[in-house]
């Protein structure tokens, strides 16, 4: 009996092929590869996955506040990509009032596209309302949305403090 080990490489897969044959029936048997063949194959296709997480000088926001200079990790969407397109031509200064007892809100100098989604806020993020309005929540609520980010490293007291009772004056910038 004659034994042949082929090796294929398929789409950048390793298959491991034992024919055994003798001449007078032609049979042949295929194998799978071995557990070790398949673990170092993957790891060798394997590519780094993304991560929208990663801070980059693009994904932030800067908010002055009251004289309190916070920063802000947007989200990656188109949303938040186009207010940084939209602050790359000045910074935003926007009158918010306080509504509800758990945000502050003011409208934006032009509209920004939508992702809303069903979202509970959590104190310190900044959402997108309607396409043209820009609220920071200090507390929580529930409803569709599109998130442009979160206040980064602060307590629901601290953010409170910074934005005080009523109306209050945001610069958001690059």
């Amino acid at each position: 009996m004659k034994k042949l080990l082929l090796l294929i490489v398929l789409c950048g897969c390793m298959t491991v092929f034992t024919a055994c044959g003798d001449s007078e029936n032609g049979s042949s048997q295929q194998t799978s590869p071995t557990k070790q063949e398949q673990t170092s194959d993957s790891k060798a296709n394997e590519s780094e996955p993304y991560d929208d997480k990663k801070e980059t000088a693009d994904n932030k926001l800067k908010l002055s506040v009251n004289g309190t200079e916070l920063t802000a990790t947007l989200e990656n969407n188109s949303s938040a990509q186009a207010l940084t397109e939209l602050l790359k031509q000045g910074d935003i200064t926007i009158d918010m009032s306080d509504y509800g007892n758990f945000e502050k809100v003011g409208d934006l100098p032009q509209s920004l596209p939508t992702n809303d989604e069903n979202i509970t806020t959590v104190p310190g993020d900044i959402i997108l309302y309607q396409g043209g309005k820009i609220t920071i929540y200090y507390a929580e609520n529930t409803w569709d949305f599109t998130k442009l980010g979160h206040i980064d490293n602060i307590t629901q007291q601290e953010l409170k403090a910074i934005l005080g009772d009523g109306d209050v004056t945001v610069t958001f910038s690059n």
